[in-house]
């Protein structure tokens, strides 16, 4: 009984981690891109889509290696393959993102209906992200 309390605290603080972490790259996310656009007026989304998604993922890629996953650095060989393999999954949940994120824009061209689509294809992602990241990145020890 104490051993399945215990591991609902640890599951709990995990997940509370992680959904903080989320709201905190999407918030880097979007800050970024507001700055893009500010900085750098276009039509096209695409550049700040791309500044926005690339400070996302330096964000959440070092809190989940630390906060979430407890990994740490062995060498350059195994960072590297953590860092690709992150990334292949980042690619793969962030098509989903960006897909919610045009999507809304397409239907409603209004700023908050970009951010909130982008704000549901994250969301999306993140769960999805996470599984693959425990079974095939970080390979979370004793869960």
């Amino acid at each position: 009984m104490r051993l399945r309390l215990l591991r609902r605290g640890i599951l709990t603080r995990v997940a509370t981690r992680y959904v903080a972490f989320a709201i905190l790259s999407a918030l880097a996310n979007f800050a970024v891109q507001a700055l893009v656009v500010s900085l750098f007026p276009s039509p096209s989304l695409m550049p700040s889509i791309l500044a926005g998604t690339a400070i996302g993922f330096g964000v959440k890629y070092f809190l989940d290696k630390r906060w979430i996953f407890g990994d740490r650095y062995t060498s350059h060989a195994a960072e590297l393959l953590k860092i690709s393999l992150y990334g292949l999954f980042s690619v793969l949940t962030t098509i989903i993102f960006w897909g919610f994120e045009i999507a809304f824009w397409t239907v409603w061209r209004t700023d908050l209906a970009k951010y909130a689509g982008g704000a549901i294809g994250l969301a999306i992602g993140y769960m999805s992200k996470y599984a693959l990241d425990r079974k095939f990145v970080f390979k979370l020890k004793g869960a």
